[in-house]
């Protein structure tokens, strides 16, 4: 595992670094800068360079001149866990992705923290601090600089961490409860791949109250999928196609008037199923579990089938998640 770390200026990459080598048991790899690193990225006065705990422990870290060189390396130590700072601009992060075995993390703080930090590292280093202006400056040719701004870079991580204390053990516990090390990021486990499927299933969703989506799974293969929205050959949702939905009407009335088929009602359709009410369906048609990621105004009524049929009702709470997901799996 590669984990690159991105982020403003001072905003505790260096620091997220160290607790992935001091905690983690991860080893530091080094990219030399290229001839296009903006003096933001690589000035003493702005670069925080955090001291090991116990220096005499600290190993040298693997020096590269080349991001070739670094890929190489990685490639053949894989099942390793390194971290670098070294994301220099999106040529090295587009090499980088090419692996599984990386990903992005960005680092970020309030602008008022990370000057002061400024001005404490330049006051260590016997350097005379910029003012707010300059740090501004320094910092939005850091981010925004038309060709080697890293603020592309840091739209692109992962995760994103938001560093607001210097306080060490807050951020280790933070990091902690983040969990980085985690190999689900790299590989998602089975719910994690279908919910994300689901996901992309919502998308394709037309109804004007919500988007849905459904994946229909059989021993760990996808038998089919749905999104809601209306009928086949019916105007769409969005474009007016139901009326109770492009009203407004609060959930649980009015429902024999829509015309919007549910997410779960479509995938069931899409496997050769009998169109009936999609609680009573799912019960009918053998589903052994239903996995959904957020609730709706009729679960208890829902969940109660689905008690008296066997089928067994789990939530999968992915974070950030803006959609609603189904996941139903066939005995």
């Amino acid at each position: 595992m590669l984990i690159g770390l991105c982020g403003s200026i001072l905003a505790g990459k260096q620091s997220v670094a160290t607790y992935l080598v001091e905690c983690q048991g991860f080893s530091r790899l080094h990219l030399a800068p290229t001839e296009s690193t903006t003096l933001s990225s690589s000035s003493a006065a702005t670069t925080h360079h955090t001291t090991p705990s116990d220096p005499a422990k600290a190993p040298e870290p693997e020096v590269f001149s080349k991001v070739d060189e670094l890929v190489d390396y990685i490639t053949k130590r894989w099942q390793q866990r390194w971290v670098t700072t070294d994301i220099w601009n999106e040529t090295v992060l587009e090499k980088l992705l090419r692996r599984p075995s990386f990903f992005l993390v960005s680092v970020d703080a309030p602008l008022s923290l990370r000057w002061r930090r400024c001005r404490m590292r330049c006051a260590s280093l016997g350097q005379p601090a910029p003012s707010l202006e300059e740090f501004v400056e320094r910092n939005d040719d850091h981010l925004y600089d038309q060709n080697s701004g890293l603020a592309r870079l840091i739209d692109r991580a992962e995760v994103r961490l938001v560093n607001r204390s210097d306080d060490r053990e807050q951020l280790h516990q933070t990091l902690e409860e983040l969990d980085l090390p985690n190999e689900q990021r790299l590989r998602p486990n089975w719910d994690q791949y279908f919910m994300q499927l689901a996901s992309l299933a919502a998308q394709r969703s037309n109804c004007m109250k919500r988007r849905v989506g459904c994946v229909l799974v059989r021993e760990k293969r996808v038998i089919s999928t749905g999104y809601n929205g209306t009928p086949r050959n019916l105007k769409n949702c969005n474009e007016g196609g139901c009326s109770r939905c492009n009203d407004g009407t609060m959930a649980g009335v009015g429902l024999s008037t829509c015309l919007c088929i549910h997410a779960e009602e479509n995938a069931l359709l899409e496997a050769g199923r009998e169109r009936i009410r999609e609680g009573i369906k799912i019960t009918q048609v053998g589903i052994s579990e239903v996995v959904y990621s957020q609730g709706y105004g009729m679960d208890t009524e829902t969940a109660a089938v689905f008690a008296e049929g066997g089928v067994k009702l789990r939530q999968f709470s992915p974070v950030g998640a803006p959609l609603m997901l189904v996941l139903l799996l066939l005995m």
